[in-house]
């Protein structure tokens, strides 16, 4: 009779036939994929990313608050233009008391397509408890 124990060394080594990858041929398979990744990434980053209207809404704010030392306390108008945006910004220019009678400023404020403030001015000034005339436009 032959040997017919099967003790767990023979077991072992019969299961170990299929062929093994080497660590190089591992590595190589596991950098694939990120290798791929990091090409789009490196791609991508080669073409200017246009900033996102929240990123540029926010970002105009705080070079306008920098700018002026007037903290933004709405947007009202926000737009695209040729290159970049246009927002009209609502700023507490003087406070009074009572505050209805604190003076306020509308700022027209231009970003450009990076999203980088290139220039403000101030377009109307008007109390804050004050309602626009119809037909003023707005101006």
């Amino acid at each position: 009779m032959s040997n017919t124990n099967n003790t767990s060394e023979s077991q072992g080594s019969q299961k170990i036939q299929k062929p093994q990858k080497s660590q190089a041929q591992e590595s190589q398979q596991s950098h694939k994929p990120r290798e791929a990744q990091k090409s789009r990434e490196s791609h991508e980053s080669h073409a200017p990313r246009r900033p996102r209207p929240m990123e540029v809404l926010r970002d105009a704010r705080a070079q306008f608050a920098e700018l002026t030392g007037m903290t933004a306390e709405s947007v009202s108008s926000f737009e695209q233009a040729e290159e970049g945006w246009a927002l009209e910004v609502e700023v507490l220019e003087l406070e009074r008391v009572p505050d209805t009678m604190s003076l306020m400023a509308s700022y027209q404020v231009e970003i450009d397509s990076e999203g980088q403030l290139t220039g403000y001015r101030r377009v109307r000034r008007y109390e804050r408890g004050r309602a626009e005339a119809r037909g003023a436009g707005g101006r």
